[in-house]
């Protein structure tokens, strides 16, 4: 049998996700949604894959629609196929699939932790998750109509059996807006890589460490002001979230090649160590 049920693993599990929660024998902290009790389960193997996952609801990715998605016990996600590979690399790639990877890396689960998923459409997680995004994303008035959950929980790297890591990657859908949460908990050090690549490469994003080994501050850092959560728009990629510009701009001159004079900055910035009191303003991005 390529997935089994995991209620019998886990007790209820009824914490909300902004606590730790216990999920069968020890509590962990971390953002987590739900899971556990009513999750199916990948199977215990080194390097191994989910079978194919029939979603309820179609999901947008960057202009692409997907019924169907593959979790990869390595710390990923795709859609069209089953994709292996154990050694991340760096995003950009320019490769011919869409990859969702909220922890890419060597990942064995045959000792101990198990991967687990499962999908929504009514019910609290849905209340949850709209909460969330509503939170996130103030300018939309969004209401979740479907959320696919995957949990990492505990699992072990490959060779280094013992070590345990806890992470998550959440879908979030209306049928027209989509999102994508990365939910981190213990992270064990080793080299991985963190964040989403599209095929081609037309849009892609990695979390700020990815690929460098002993990085474990994914358990700590965030773009919502929530530790351990990491959270994207992408049903499309011309959406951005800018601060205010426009009127009361100053301007560069129109120059090829060109830069800002001098500009004096209001305040003294820091940057890795070193003081400044000026910046210049290249045309050249």
């Amino acid at each position: 049998n390529s997935s089994t049920s995991v209620t019998s693993l886990y007790p209820k599990n009824s914490i909300p996700y902004s606590t730790p929660y216990f999920s069968g024998y020890t509590t962990v902290a971390g953002p987590f949604y739900p899971f556990g009790a009513g999750d199916t389960e990948n199977d215990r193997s080194d390097d191994g894959i989910s079978p194919v996952i029939s979603l309820l609801q179609p999901f947008r990715f960057f202009g692409e629609t997907y019924n169907q998605l593959y979790i990869n016990n390595n710390g990923y996600l795709t859609f069209d196929w089953p994709w292996y590979s154990y050694f991340p690399y760096q995003f950009p790639g320019y490769g011919g699939e869409d990859l969702i990877a909220p922890f890419w890396t060597d990942i064995d689960n045959r000792g101990n932790g198990f991967i687990s998923y499962r999908q929504y459409s009514s019910g609290s997680v849905l209340t949850e998750a709209t909460q969330d995004i509503n939170q996130y994303f103030t300018d939309l008035s969004f209401s979740a109509t479907w959320v696919f959950v995957a949990t990492w929980d505990r699992v072990a790297y490959y060779p280094y059996s013992g070590t345990e890591t806890s992470f998550q990657v959440v879908l979030i859908s209306d049928g027209h807006f989509s999102f994508v949460l990365f939910n981190y908990g213990t992270i064990a050090p080793t080299q991985r890589y963190a964040g989403y690549d599209t095929i081609s490469s037309t849009y892609h994003f990695s979390i700020t460490g990815s690929l460098q080994y002993n990085i474990t501050s994914l358990t700590y850092s965030s773009n919502v002001n929530v530790p351990g959560r990491w959270v994207f728009r992408t049903d499309h990629g011309s959406q951005a979230v800018f601060y205010p510009f426009g009127a009361g701009d100053i301007v560069n001159d129109r120059s090829d090649d060109g830069s800002s004079s001098v500009i004096y900055f209001l305040h003294h910035f820091i940057f890795f160590g070193q003081t400044y009191s000026q910046i210049y303003v290249s045309l050249c991005t």
